[in-house]
């Protein structure tokens, strides 16, 4: 995409009329979650490195042979078209289409050794945002569509666990909802905890001016002031509060956001050098990551940026060239630029930053349907997971898949693993105990650490 398509996608405004709607999703966001003044858990007070972590997800599964853990003697119809380069760190290397990343290699924790058992995309992603796996409740993907019954992802137990009354909230997700159709995938919202510790869906497409690109500023002539006698005399007018309404409370955020003016700032990324906005790349993957370094700078503390929308990454068909001409390059640049830009500031020491699919890809290449381009299908049982910052030890190859790429032959680590360790970076007890819509008792997660992040481990 060229520079002109992208700096000239307008942001949406708020209207004079629109401002009393702003608890109902205006804007492209969904505002519940931003509530004052949570009771702490077990795990208030407890600190950990990280004072934010971007989930950087690959929706749909990255192939693992084409990426971060290639197989270049492996039998034809395993191998793939792509060769790999030498790294940054002797004896590691990277798809060819990664040469950024692949210059960047001491900055970053490559675990070749991510493995369960979910080769379904709604229940995997599930089961990556939330540690948990989900419950269907028949056999069909209908069954297994997001529900009020789910396990909340990160930014709502964040939410749910501290509780912020500043305006900015705990959790973002970006560029788009993972919906196609009449299915909407688990694992994107609270679940159980219920709506009012939902994150904000922050909507970004520059391609699409009318999918929204961010902005949040008040109208001419509507000032933070103006703002308050507003919903002062409207207050006066309805019926008395009731303590605890949920509608009040995320429309008390909406309008404690709109009047402090951080995250409105934070989204408006034209503010940024053309420069910079360059080096991300002026597509969704660069919009996004830029998004998040911004959200990041004004303290939300979990963001999980979406590589484009739903199985985008979903290679059955087309494989290697849509590797090649679209995603990877795009990838490649985007996160490069990330992890420049947060160690520039001086925020990677205190930002973690999380880089997976909900699957990896099956090692023999086939055809979906006959005379397809060839593709690779779903593969849960071995798939490759980045880290970056907050004291995670890069430069370092964790785990070991076999010569095939169809199983590891190290320990494995799963998404209760990978929970354990977002949650513990950011201070939050991994035992801390939740109570699902019965009130039964469930621990938080059941996962273990990735201490192996933060030690040296042999390449």
């Amino acid at each position: 995409m060229n520079r002109r398509d992208t700096s000239e996608a307008p942001g949406l405004r708020l209207t004079r009329r629109g401002f009393v709607q702003a608890g109902s999703g205006l804007l492209g966001m969904s505002l519940p979650g931003l509530l004052a003044a949570r009771k702490a858990s077990a795990a208030a007070g407890t600190t950990g490195r990280a004072r934010s972590v971007i989930v950087i997800l690959l929706s749909g599964g990255l192939g693992q042979h084409d990426s971060f853990d290639m197989k270049p003697d492996a039998p034809d119809g395993i191998r793939g078209e792509f060769n790999p380069i030498q790294t940054a760190v002797p004896g590691v290397h990277f798809c060819e289409h990664l040469p950024r990343l692949a210059a960047r290699a001491r900055d970053l924790a490559v675990v070749r050794s991510m493995s369960h058992r979910e080769g379904n995309h709604l229940v995997a992603v599930h089961h990556v945002l939330t540690g948990m796996p989900s419950f269907p409740r028949g056999a069909s993907d209908l069954d297994r569509v997001a529900s009020r019954d789910d396990f909340p992802n990160y930014a709502s137990v964040v939410d749910y666990v501290r509780g912020k009354g500043d305006g900015v909230p705990n959790g973002v997700a970006l560029p788009l909802k993972l919906i196609e159709g009449p299915l909407t995938w688990p694992g994107q919202d609270a679940g159980f905890l219920g709506p009012r510790h939902d994150p904000w869906q922050l909507r970004i497409d520059p391609s699409n001016p009318d999918a929204g690109d961010g902005s949040l500023s008040l109208p001419d002539g509507l000032d933070a002031e103006r703002l308050h006698r507003r919903r002062h005399l409207l207050s006066q007018a309805a019926a008395p509060a009731v303590a605890g309404d949920a509608f009040l409370d995320q429309q008390d955020a909406a309008l404690a956001m709109l009047c402090d003016g951080k995250v409105a700032a934070a989204v408006d990324v034209d503010r940024e050098d053309p420069a910079l906005i360059d080096r991300y790349g002026r597509h969704i993957f660069g919009r996004s990551l830029l998004t998040a370094r911004r959200l990041v700078e004004v303290g939300v503390p979990v963001i999980q940026a979406t590589m484009g929308i739903v199985q985008t990454w979903d290679t059955h068909v087309a494989n290697f060239p849509s590797l090649k001409d679209r995603l990877l390059p795009a990838l490649d640049r985007a996160v490069s630029a990330l992890l420049d830009d947060l160690k520039a500031r001086g925020l990677l020491e205190e930002t973690l930053v999380v880089m997976l699919g909900e699957f990896g890809r099956t090692p023999r290449i086939s055809q979906l349907t006959p005379g397809a381009v060839p593709g690779r299908d779903h593969w849960p049982a071995v798939f490759p997971a980045v880290f970056a910052g907050a004291g995670v030890v890069g430069g370092q190859v964790i785990g070991k898949s076999d010569k095939l790429g169809a199983y590891a032959v190290t320990k494995t680590f799963g998404p209760p693993d990978l929970a354990a360790t977002v949650y513990q970076a950011l201070g939050v007890d991994p035992a801390t105990e939740l109570r699902d819509r019965l009130g039964r008792p469930l621990r938080l997660c059941a996962g273990d650490v990735m201490e192996p992040l933060y030690t040296t481990a042999e390449v």
